[in-house]
């Protein structure tokens, strides 16, 4: 996963690649990037966009995978509900 600092970094480099096929000239610095950060060699463009931290939310009680958004009141994994004290209330607000 990346924080938002790193994912400027891997998202400033989409459409920068050589020349040659449109999938290259858009991904390929991109998947360098993400390699460098990460030291895992990721070949499919398309989780790049998935593997952004802010995009979740924290950590489900029960379970302890990431909810699917931060506004998330039920883990869907797990279906266990959010606690109020982290949703900011009783509407998630």
């Amino acid at each position: 996963m990346l924080d938002d600092d790193e994912w400027k970094r891997v998202s400033s480099v989409f459409h920068k690649g050589p020349e040659g096929n449109p999938k290259e000239q858009m991904f390929a610095l991109a998947l360098r990037e993400y390699e460098r950060i990460t030291g895992f060699r990721e070949t499919n463009p398309n989780v790049l966009y998935d593997r952004r931290l802010s995009k979740w939310g924290p950590p489900c009680e029960r379970c302890g995978k990431p909810l699917r958004t931060p506004r998330a009141k039920l883990c869907g994994s797990c279906m266990h509900p959010r606690s109020m004290n982290e949703t900011g209330g009783a509407n998630g607000v």
